[in-house]
């Protein structure tokens, strides 16, 4: 039984979804390490993510452990706190976020093969690649699309 429950995330918070953000995301590519601020983070969780996706959070107690932003679509982030991956709860904030999807789209970097067995191993595909001159970052990236399988069948 896992030890975190899943629940909608309201603004007061953000400040703690940027926090895990940038610690996953720290840890999981070290070249791109810092670059934004603690205060740019916390702007584009509250200013951007918080007005135009949901945010789902897995808590333990009154501790954050993960995030996960989606709107109709897509999921715009998925980020677990590095000490807590593998306790599956990424696999549990994706079910969350697949509720009432028929398709889900995202963006990760191709370099983040940790990401991408996570969502291969979960049903996504790669559909497009990018040399990285797209993204703020300049990193190539990948994105991945997961689609609901209907189970029927002609026979």
């Amino acid at each position: 039984m896992p030890s975190f429950d899943i629940r909608r995330l309201d603004a007061d918070d953000m400040t703690e979804a940027a926090a895990v953000h940038r610690a996953a995301f720290n840890a999981a590519l070290p070249s791109l390490a810092d670059l934004h601020t603690p205060a740019e983070d916390r702007v584009y969780w509250r200013e951007h993510l918080f007005e135009t996706c949901t945010i789902w959070g897995a808590t333990e107690g009154r501790h954050l452990l993960g995030v996960i932003a989606v709107r109709p679509g897509w999921i715009e982030q998925l980020y677990i706190l590095p000490g807590r991956q593998g306790e599956g709860i990424g696999s549990a904030l994706l079910a969350r976020a697949r509720k009432g999807q028929v398709t889900l789209d995202l963006w990760t970097f191709q370099v983040n093969d940790r990401a991408r067995r996570f969502y291969e191993t979960r049903g996504f595909v790669a559909v497009e690649q990018t040399d990285g001159r797209g993204n703020e970052e300049r990193e190539p990236d990948i994105r991945y699309r997961w689609q609901v399988q209907t189970g029927w069948s002609a026979t």
